[in-house]
């Protein structure tokens, strides 16, 4: 990635060199990407990966130790008028209970010099205009999304900045939020959104930025995540380094041994195993193909400690993956070969 020249802005948020440092602990460390217009970009990562800290920096609530994070080139601080630039969701905590939607909205709108028909407008976008005169504290946590992201509405700001939006969501609302994400995006406008799981977003999300313990260990398209994926071969047989051996002289390379003791194979077929393992006295007692998702490559690389519930799947071990110079990484990946340091802070 590289920085805009001065006074150029590449994209409406821009994030360079951006590190935190609580006391003694690193919660961001140097991370940068971009947010570009028309597009819907998941920042995403496990608890305490960083990516609350880097929203609330973005938006001026914390203090960067170092780097920057801008909105149109600029520190949120610095805009004409941030509420018609950026709508952000960080919590629903600043719901009071005893107040009704539309007051809640309405103090907001009044706020930034905007007419009270300006909450009946947003309650109408989130689908809560029935709901309108119902006291918060009785709302669902759904419901408390949907009035929390009206608020950010309010200013009808051309970026939307929304941690962790589809939480407390059931199918319905979740299906909901995508379509509404999917059409503020068309128009041009920008998203940035936080989740913990890749299964949250990966319906809407046109670009990733992934996150383990603070640091850049992905930056690219969805498309590109799962092109670097490779299914394999869980092979049970008599001798599995033997037959990593007899693969290895013909050119199959990638082939490794799993905790459970099979024979990881990538980059080959069922049919090309039997005539080596004949040829090398090896005996194949079954073939499994192991077909893991998009999200097992997500935890892959941003939990150190990973294990799924397909034996030998997973870097908990040090033998795990492709062999050194045939693993070959998406376009964008920063992380090391075991996919991302342990510990971090949210």
């Amino acid at each position: 990635m590289t920085s805009s020249a001065p006074g150029r802005v590449s994209a409406p948020i821009e994030v360079r060199g951006l590190t935190k440092t609580f006391k003694a602990a690193r919660a961001v460390n140097d991370l940068s990407f971009d947010v570009h217009a028309g597009s819907i970009t998941g920042l995403l990562g496990p608890a305490g990966a960083g990516k609350t800290t880097t929203l609330r920096m973005l938006l001026g609530l914390v203090t960067p130790s170092d780097g920057s994070a801008t909105i149109n080139g600029l520190p949120i601080s610095k805009l004409a008028s941030p509420a018609r630039t950026v709508g952000a969701v960080l919590d629903t905590r600043g719901l009071h209970p005893a107040r009704t939607a539309r007051a809640h909205l309405d103090i907001y709108a009044a706020a930034i010099g905007l007419p009270a028909q300006r909450a009946t407008q947003v309650l109408a976008a989130v689908g809560l205009s029935s709901a309108s005169d119902r006291r918060t504290g009785l709302f669902s946590l759904g419901m408390q999304q949907r009035l929390a992201l009206a608020t950010a509405l309010l200013g009808n700001p051309e970026i939307l900045v929304l941690d962790q939006p589809t939480h407390g969501l059931d199918p319905e609302g979740t299906a909901w939020l995508q379509q509404f994400l999917t059409t503020f995006a068309e128009s041009g406008r920008t998203v940035l959104i936080t989740g913990q799981a890749l299964r949250e977003v990966e319906p809407v999300v046109d670009n990733l930025v992934l996150l383990s313990a603070g640091s850049l260990v992905y930056d690219g398209s969805v498309e590109a995540l799962r092109a670097s994926h490779r299914s394999r071969l869980m092979v049970s047989c008599s001798n599995p380094a033997l037959f990593a051996t007899a693969l290895a002289a013909r050119g199959i390379t990638a082939a490794t041994i799993a905790p459970d003791g099979r024979l990881a194979v990538s980059g080959t077929d069922s049919d090309a195993l039997a005539p080596v393992a004949a040829a090398s006295g090896v005996t194949i007692f079954s073939v499994v193909a192991d077909h893991a998702d998009l999200e097992q490559l997500f935890v892959a690389m941003t939990t150190p400690h990973y294990a799924t519930g397909h034996p030998g799947y997973g870097p908990p071990s040090s033998h795990y993956g492709p062999p050194s110079g045939h693993y070959s990484p998406p376009s964008g990946y920063y992380g090391p070969t075991a996919y991302g340091p342990s510990g971090g802070h949210r």
